[in-house]
Formats: C-alpha cells, structure tokens, sequence
C-alpha cells in the first residue's frame, strides 16, 4: 500500500480530501463459538472468475465465487495503476484466504466454510455500494453465513 507521502502531490490531494463515510450501526453480531460459525469470504481485490464481467472503474457490484473455484480460474480486474498485483500472482490467499479458511475448517478452528465468497472493488465510493451490499447480506444469510471475514485489498 502506498503512503500519501509517496504519492504524486495532486493525487495525495485529492485522496486526503475524500469524504470518510460514517454509519450508525455496528458491524458486529453475537452468535456461537468460532468453532460452529460458518465464515464467507468478502474481498475488495476485484476478483472474477474467466468469464465473468470484468470490474469497471467506481465499480458498485459484485461478484460471486463458488468455494469450489480453482485459483487458476480467478481473474482479477483491480484497474488502478497504483495497484501492486505481485501478491496475487504469487499466492491467492494473499487477496482470498480460502486455502487458510479451508485449513481452519478442517482443524476445527471453525465450523464450515461458505459455500460462496464473494469479490467486490476496492476504492470504490461505500454508497454506490449500498444497494448490491444488501444483495451479499441476502445471499451470506441463505447460506447461513454467520460470520464474515473482510480482506481490503
């Protein structure tokens, strides 16, 4: 991640200006041990699986991605210059820690693993993400998801 200070003045400008949404609720919610949750995956490295519709810039959506999904078989879109790709590259759980979910669930640390995780774009404004955030909430709910794990990118 780069530092404001190492970034070209107009732009540090202009990202130290951006407003800092704030919300009313807590993201926090009570539930049983770690040991009987079921956990998702929520990532913000604009993963898609080939075929998908690539990610646009202010990009609101969201993609979905079966746990069953071969890390080969992900693509990721993140289109910022400033984005370094390199962990991706070499190891996708650096961007989407299925693999370590999976080692979690297997040693009991965990109850289950989702059946689906999902993959939205970073650096993207929270309120054009409103509506499609209802959508995972629905969808984390049907899968009886009781807690997710949010790796920003």
């Amino acid at each position: 991640m780069a530092r404001l200070s190492d970034l070209p003045p107009a732009l540090a400008r202009h990202i130290a200006g951006l407003p800092c949404p704030t919300f009313d609720t807590t993201p926090r919610a009570d539930g049983p041990p770690l040991s009987e949750r079921r956990v998702a995956l929520v990532t913000t490295a604009g993963l898609m699986r080939r075929g998908d519709r690539p990610f646009g810039p202010g990009s609101g959506d969201y993609r979905v991605i079966p746990g069953d999904t071969a890390g080969g078989d992900l693509v990721m879109t993140h289109i910022s210059v400033n984005y370094d790709r390199t962990g991706f590259q070499q190891d996708l759980n650096v961007v989407l820690p299925l693999d370590r979910l999976n080692e979690m669930a297997a040693d009991g640390e965990i109850g289950s693993v989702a059946a689906f995780h999902y993959s939205v774009m970073g650096a993207t404004d929270p309120e054009a993400m409103r509506a499609d955030a209802a959508d995972i909430v629905g969808l984390l709910k049907a899968d009886n998801v009781d807690a997710v794990v949010l790796a920003p990118v």
